[in-house]
């Protein structure tokens, strides 16, 4: 930004220093001769134009110029872009397009001042207490989230199964998120003890599967190959560790077929 802030004082200086634009036609290579720039990429004839605006430019170009740099009346960067590796490509208003630039930016920090209700000078002090509160507000949401989903594992812990001797709870949670769906999972693994966990949980027309070992069972179940059995089931696929996987899917309608495929894969 500052950079770009630079050239901005530097194009507009020579703007209002309104320097004599001279051109001349000459060979290619006298042209070259004189230290004009040339783009590297561009192809020229064997004649080109020369454009000088005082010490500060001097350039081959056939583009429409002006006499003086003064007719130019302002210059306004309004982007920059890579073009290349080590290329960019400033662009810029100039004259009355700069100014109705102008005019549409105080027009947009008008509007929003006005949500604000507050003066244009005051809008970046206002959004950044917005932000502010924002981010508090989400992580009072995180916190309450985690509670609810620490009351809610108690609760489910009660449809565990025993399936060959091993602890097993698979069911559909009412969770939207990736994030909170494996916290979730956490606080229930912590809980069970022992055993393997499969959490199923749609959000919209997608499906979440979690699935979570503990460590004394990796050895014999693997949550990643388990998963990898479970997802096609819902159009999907996944993978992961052998003590969590996780996986998404498209077909939603079909997550309780999920949970008695858990346990008739276990039951092998």
């Amino acid at each position: 930004d500052e950079e770009m802030k630079r050239i901005e004082e530097i194009a507009n200086e020579m703007i209002r220093k309104n320097v004599d634009v001279k051109t001349e036609v000459c060979a290619l290579e006298d042209a070259l001769k004189t230290g004009a720039t040339a783009v590297f990429d561009e192809k020229y004839g064997s004649t080109v134009r020369i454009v000088k605006m005082g010490k500060m430019s001097m350039e081959l170009c056939g583009g429409t110029h002006v006499k003086r740099t003064g007719d130019i009346g302002f210059l306004k960067v309004v982007h920059e872009s890579a073009i290349a590796a080590g290329v960019r490509r400033i662009e810029a208003v100039t004259g009355r397009e700069a100014f109705k630039h102008f005019r549409r930016t105080e027009e947009e920090l008008k509007r929003t001042a006005g949500l604000f209700k507050a003066s244009q000078m005051e809008v970046y002090d206002r959004a950044e207490k917005l932000q502010k509160h924002t981010k508090e507000l989400e992580k009072e949401i995180e916190t309450l989230k985690g509670k609810l989903a620490a009351k809610d594992s108690g609760d489910l812990l009660g449809q565990a199964k025993e399936i060959n001797g091993v602890n097993v709870l698979a069911t559909e949670v009412s969770i939207t998120d990736a994030k909170t769906l494996r916290d979730f999972g956490d606080k229930l693994r912590d809980k069970l003890g022992s055993g393997i966990i499969l959490l199923g949980s749609k959000a919209g027309d997608k499906v979440m599967l979690l699935c979570m070992v503990t460590k004394d069972l990796t050895g014999k179940y693997h949550a990643g190959n388990i998963i990898k059995e479970l997802a096609p089931m819902v159009g999907g696929s996944g993978g992961g560790r052998p003590d969590m996987a996780q996986a998404g899917g498209s077909q939603p309608e079909k997550l309780d077929q999920v949970f008695p495929a858990l346990e008739k894969l276990l039951a092998q």
